[in-house]
């Protein structure tokens, strides 16, 4: 019995750690504070009046809700033309994460 639970417990532990390896953002075990660009422009030199936020939260890794696409961003902003775009991470032990699109433009 205690093999059986001490296998389970090797076995569950290594798929939460496993878990978003394979991820399209970088992923800190503990912590996660990143700031990407989303392939427009490289934001130097770029001018605009307008900034839209979107944003989307997960609790425990386990429940993830919100909208943190471009298309809320840029209508959160009343933006007609894009001119850059931005994504940020924060993550706190998959306990508490925030996922930001902040777009740019007039």
């Amino acid at each position: 019995m205690k093999k059986n639970f001490a296998i389970l417990a090797v076995v569950s532990m290594a798929t939460f750690l496993l878990v978003g390896c394979a991820s399209l953002y970088p992923v800190g075990g503990l912590y996660t504070g990143v700031k990407l660009p989303n392939n427009m422009g490289d934001g130097k030199d770029v001018t605009y009046t307008k900034i839209g936020k979107a944003q989307a939260s997960s609790i425990l890794c386990l429940v993830a809700t919100g909208d943190a696409s471009l298309e809320k961003a840029v209508q959160n902003g009343g933006i007609k033309t894009v001119k850059y775009v931005d994504y940020h991470v924060d993550n706190f032990l998959g306990i508490y994460g925030t996922y930001t699109t902040t777009a740019y433009g007039d």
